[in-house]
């Protein structure tokens, strides 16, 4: 698999996205988001995950980020996303969703090639990693990430997303702590 996009270069920040199996709109209920929020929590506390900005978006997620010292991003990413596939399955089988039939079956049709048993699939191999090389690359990314939502037209102000951390820049309350950076 090629390194391109991959976050092998230790003590640097990233710009990370993760993505759904056929872009599957599987975080559009609160519950599948506060997985992916738990999650992330849990990789700061445990993990060495530092948030700089982040957006959970229906069928992918946006973090800026880096490992502390001692940590490799790529570990971290990978347990997320071990850890959240089989918390988002569990989901789908235990509560009520209407879409559970299809989307299962796709996430099981995703993993048929595999040589490894398993059951399914909810996120595509990999992730998009760029090295976050400057201030102005950071700062236009802090902005994409938060101006997601409001290109989608799910809000009018970035501010509004509850699942994202221009909360945290606007200073209103939120359901992640991040680090806050101020770039000129």
């Amino acid at each position: 698999m090629s390194t391109k996009y991959r976050a092998t270069t230790e003590d640097v920040a990233y710009f990370v996205t993760l993505t759904t199996v056929g872009w599957i709109d599987i975080f559009t209920r609160p519950r599948q988001k506060y997985l992916l929020v738990n999650g992330l929590s849990y990789c700061q506390r445990q993990k060495g995950l530092e948030i700089y900005a982040y957006c959970i978006m229906s069928s992918h997620v946006h973090i800026l980020c880096k490992a502390c010292e001692g940590h490799k991003l790529s570990d971290i990413i990978r347990d997320f996303k071990k850890y959240t596939s089989k918390k988002i399955i569990q989901n789908i089988l235990d509560y009520p969703e209407s879409r559970r039939e299809w989307m299962l079956e796709l996430f099981q049709r995703a993993c048929m090639h595999f040589k490894r048993n398993q059951r399914y699939k909810v996120w595509q191999n990999g992730y998009h990693a760029e090295i976050a090389y400057s201030n102005w690359f950071i700062k236009q990314k802090i902005n994409y990430i938060h101006n997601n939502p409001v290109v989608e037209k799910i809000v009018a102000r970035p501010e509004d997303y509850l699942f994202s951390s221009a909360r945290n820049y606007a200073e209103l309350e939120n359901e992640l702590e991040v680090e806050v950076l101020f770039i000129e």
